[in-house]
Formats: structure tokens, sequence, C-alpha cells
């Protein structure tokens, strides 16, 4: 905490990962969820605190679409990181399947599972239509899915329901609430539950969002104050231009995204000049305005002061970027940020 300012320092809060498993072009799903074992385990040797995946379905370049499969898979593969959802996209499955899937994971793994929960369906609609079948979730039906989820975690003493997740029943896995704008932030708030903010794709009400959540928390068993995690996207690299040309990586993607025809991760280019129009320059340059490019130098001012205006518990990382070497590199950047912050007391 800076006695000046009175405010955090990056040192002060936690670094995550968020990880889609993105599939490089020419390349193919084993390479990625390789590619993210040995990330998970990189980052878990740096000090990061959670290695969380989301759950994205019929997108050619993200194959994360099993998320417990594959959280089950990174926390075979290292030993102290916490790893979990970010998030399981609730809408697409019965609670009771995610309390098994994840009273599973914690017995197999304990102490080191999140559960992150969204209530968007994480494709379009006629993907989520396949996926959903005869489920009577939808997104206005989040806040009773969370409590049913919830309730399965109980220990039985507690339960009101005849139905029972084994395992699952009486297991401590921690359930946050992730969002791209208020609903989420304030539903947490009356849970009291910790809160994860998507401003890597979603920047818009993302102050709107935080005081909201602030404002607004109950205290409750689990959480005895607000908990507010940000995420963001990161390129970070030894130059300030090596970084800039990295980047390209992540504009196709979303320019992909923006056109509705999003293809696995390209190589980055020289100049985005050509592959994007005005209106999509903008367009993509809004979505990603909580990008960090550039050097150890500029990522570290920057992060620094993202986090003097938004006062985050937690900054969670996503870098789309192309070579998996320079991925982390970008990310041992970023660790070298916190330990020398740490060293400026």
């Amino acid at each position: 905490m800076d006695k000046k300012t009175n405010k955090k320092r990056l040192h002060d809060i936690e670094l995550s990962v968020l990880d889609l498993a993105p599939v490089i072009s020419g390349k193919t799903p084993a390479d990625s969820f390789r590619n993210s074992l040995d990330l998970a385990r990189h980052v878990e040797n740096w000090g990061f605190k959670r290695y969380w995946l989301a759950e994205h379905h019929n997108m050619e370049g993200i194959a994360s679409s099993a998320t417990s499969v594959l959280i089950g898979y990174i926390a075979g593969g290292t030993s102290k990181i916490r790893v979990g959802s970010g998030g399981v996209m609730l809408p697409n499955h019965a609670p009771l399947v995610i309390a098994e899937q994840f009273g599973t994971l914690e017995s197999l793994y304990p102490g080191r599972i999140d559960l992150g929960l969204g209530r968007a369906p994480g494709t379009d609609q006629l993907t989520a239509a396949a996926l959903r079948r005869q489920l009577r979730g939808a997104e206005e039906d989040f806040p009773e899915n969370v409590k049913e989820l919830r309730n399965y975690f109980a220990p039985r003493n507690k339960q009101i329901s005849y139905v029972r997740a084994i395992p699952g029943e009486g297991l401590n896995v921690p359930i946050w609430l992730l969002g791209s704008s208020t609903y989420s932030a304030q539903l947490a708030a009356i849970l009291g539950l910790p809160f994860a903010f998507a401003s890597h794709f979603a920047p818009n009400y993302l102050f709107d969002a935080l005081k909201i959540y602030r404002d607004r928390f109950q205290p409750s068993e689990n959480l005895k104050e607000p908990y507010a995690l940000a995420c963001v996207n990161v390129i970070a690299a030894d130059t300030d231009e090596e970084a800039k040309r990295l980047a390209t990586t992540l504009y196709q993607f979303f320019l992909g995204v923006t056109r509705g025809t999003a293809k696995p991760l390209q190589p980055p280019v020289e100049t985005m000049d050509g592959l994007w129009n005005e209106y999509e320059k903008q367009a993509v340059q809004h979505q990603v305005y909580y990008s960090f490019v550039g050097s150890k130098k500029t990522v570290k001012e920057e992060l620094q002061a993202f986090l003097d205006k938004t006062q985050v518990d937690e900054i969670m990382v996503v870098s789309h970027i192309y070579d998996h070497s320079a991925r982390l590199r970008s990310y041992q950047i970023l660790s070298e940020i916190w330990s020398e912050s740490s060293q400026e007391q």
C-alpha cells in the first residue's frame, strides 16, 4: 500500500491467468492443451495465484469447450496453483451436473479448485440451443440456478433438497460470479460472493459494476469483505515495438469476432492496415480497451495506473499471443513486474 496515496501497489494484489486454450493456425487442439499445461506449470513457478479456463463453444480458435475436463488436466499436471473456470456458463448446464463435476475435481485436488459462473451462453444462439436441448435454464433463471448449485455443496444437515451431489456435498468449492455488465455484480453483492469482471472484452461497465458490487455487498459465511477481480489483456515483450507487433494477433482475433468469422489464432503482422477498415478498427480497439501492450516498463506503468483507478483485489491476465515462447515470456515479464514492485517499498 502506498502510504502517501493510501492506494494499492501491484505487489499488494494477486496475479492470475485466464486461458481460452487458443488453437494456433496450423496446429490442433491437442497442441493447445499441451501449451496450456506448459504455461500453467511456468506461471505456478512464477507465483501466479490461479489459472482459469473459459467455456466457449463452436469457435474454431478456442479449444476450452469441455472446461471441467481441462481443469482436471491442468490441476493434475501442477501441484499448488488454484485451477478453475472463468467461467462455466451455467445456463448451458444442469446445476447438479456442475456440482458433481466440481465436487469430483475438489475431491481429486483438494483446496485448489475454483468455480466461476457466467450467465451468458458463451456461444451463438443456435449452438446454445444445441447445448441446452430440454434444459429449462436460461439467462433469466441464473439467480435460481446459482442458488440451486450452492445448495448442492451445502453440508447434508443444511440441504433442502432430496437430490444430492455425490461428490460435492459438504465440499468447500469457492463460487465466483463473472460478469460483463452490472447484473452479476449486483447478484454477487447480494449473495456475498467474489466477483470477476470481464474487462478484457467488455470495458463499458467496469467502474459501474465495481461500485455496485462494493456499495451493495452483504457479508456472507464465506466472504466478509467484497473481493473484486478484473481481467485484462496483456502483451508484454522485451521492447515496445515487439509487443506492438505481437498484439496484432490479438487484434486479428477480435476482428474475426466482430465479423463473425473467428479463425484459429493468426501469426502477427507488421501492420493491421488493409486488414480492417476504419469502423472495424474502432470497434476492435474499443472492445480491447483494457489491453496493456509494451515493454516491462510500459506495462508496469499502465497496470499500476489501472490499479490506481480500480483498486481491484486481483488482476487476471489473458494473452492472445501466437508464438508459445513469446506467450511464456509475456507472463514471465509480468512476474518480474510484481517481484520488482515488492522491492520498491
